[in-house]
């Protein structure tokens, strides 16, 4: 059985959830206090973060290594796309997303004002660029959810929480983070301090 040490209010840890619940498999998730991380999780992973997967003797970290791993390990259903030029672009997508987006909640949550509100403002800026393309189409690869809706999503979630404020101009967004967060496993591998953020 798998087993996923997660953080309840990491964004990272999220995505992983979400994975695991959309395969619907057998899996083990082990609440990991980020203010008082457990000794082993250092062991297990060098930079001593969650989300950490461990299967057998395979160690896993880094929420987008993790997930394409489950990937392939449970296909259904497939969330990377199968044809290896879709496949490139998704993971350009990921890198992208992590590059432009993710790397500022750091910055959000634990850095100056200064740097803070200069993240709100690239990552407003990144996600109102991308709003446009949901008024075409249900998901970021068309009408087939993966793993680049899974990616996003936690960060979608937050926006209230980090104090992140869209436009008008990201309606369209707005409507897609809703069709991610009506589904089931979203639903499911929520926790309950996630719950509170949109409280």
């Amino acid at each position: 059985m798998m087993t996923l040490y997660s953080g309840t209010t990491c964004p990272f840890s999220q995505r992983c959830r979400f994975v695991l619940y959309e395969k619907g498999m057998d899996f083990q998730i082990i609440d990991v206090d980020l203010f008082n991380k457990p000794e082993d999780l250092a062991v297990m992973n060098p930079y001593n973060q969650v989300p950490v997967l461990v299967e057998r003797d395979l160690i896993l970290y880094e929420s987008n290594i993790i997930n394409e791993y489950i990937d392939d390990r449970f296909p259904h259903p497939q969330l990377m796309p199968a044809d290896p030029v879709m496949r490139a672009r998704a993971r350009l997508f990921l890198f992208r997303f992590e590059q432009e987006m993710f790397c500022h909640i750091p910055h959000i949550e634990k850095g100056t004002q200064k740097q803070a509100d200069k993240g709100r403002q690239v990552i407003r800026d990144a996600l109102t660029q991308i709003a446009p393309v949901f008024a075409k189409q249900k998901y970021m690869l068309g009408d087939e959810f993966s793993m680049l809706d899974v990616a996003i999503a936690p960060l979608l979630w937050r926006l209230d929480h980090y104090g992140i404020q869209l436009g008008k101009q990201a309606a369209p967004l707005m409507k897609y983070a809703e069709r991610l967060f009506s589904r089931p496993a979203y639903i499911d591998a929520l926790t309950a301090s996630e719950k509170v953020m949109r409280k």
